[in-house]
């Protein structure tokens, strides 16, 4: 099964692809230096990055959705989100906001308050660094740390987070200054690629978890398209 998002993050994916074709084409796979390409690989990581962001953004999306769509209930939805909800409604200026729960009016404010979170970052420095995504899932879903997920065989939570955060820098410092402090090349952007993919992969496994556990609907079935 896959989301809409990781369905749309492997069909932009095929631009890395076609990169690294082009890469190939031009110095061929023999080992020694490459001379001319490293613009091909800049552009690369530049790309992976703004594809992992809007993966995660979409699939923040995607998952509030199912919830509002599926959920019997507000008391069905994660802990954390209607704590988190009814915290923001008991602070609102206006003290009948909170009223805006009752009956099914939850499912609308779900939906607004989303809309609501992308717009206040991209007010700010937007960056998909792992501090970054687990304020994105925890405010949009209730999820507390996504990036606990990310762990595998020889691959602790704090090095796939960091190993991120260095991805993250590297694209900040290419989409910036125009340059990185050494230069960029396709192993970086394999390395990249190939860690990219196992987050997705668990990230999309943690918050299928989550929302599945509250609609007892299964959010993203095999036979989508």
């Amino acid at each position: 099964m896959a989301s809409q998002a990781r369905i749309k993050f492997n069909d932009n994916c095929d631009d890395i692809n076609r990169l690294l074709g082009i890469h190939e084409e031009l110095t061929g796979t023999a080992p020694g230096r490459r001379y001319g390409t490293e613009v091909l690989n800049k552009s690369a990581i530049v790309l992976l990055t703004a594809f992992w962001e809007a993966y995660c953004e979409d699939l923040a999306a995607e998952a509030l959705s199912h919830l509002v769509e599926h959920a019997s209930g507000a008391q069905a939805l994660p802990k954390e989100l209607r704590k988190l909800v009814a915290r923001e409604l008991k602070d609102h200026k206006n003290e009948l906001e909170i009223w805006k729960l009752s009956g099914e009016g939850w499912r609308q404010v779900l939906t607004l308050r989303l809309d609501a979170l992308q717009q206040r970052r991209n007010m700010v420095l937007n960056t998909p660094k792992s501090k970054q995504l687990d304020e994105l899932f925890h405010d949009a879903l209730g999820i507390e740390s996504i990036s606990a997920s990310w762990t595998w065989k020889n691959m602790s939570v704090e090095r796939a987070s960091a190993k991120l955060d260095e991805y993250v820098m590297l694209r900040g410092a290419i989409a910036h200054r125009g340059a990185a402090a050494s230069t960029v090349k396709k192993r970086h952007v394999r390395g990249y690629f190939v860690h990219l993919k196992r987050l997705v992969e668990l990230t999309e496994g943690r918050v299928a978890e989550v929302v599945w556990k509250a609609t007892d609907v299964e959010p993203w079935p095999s036979d989508k398209p």
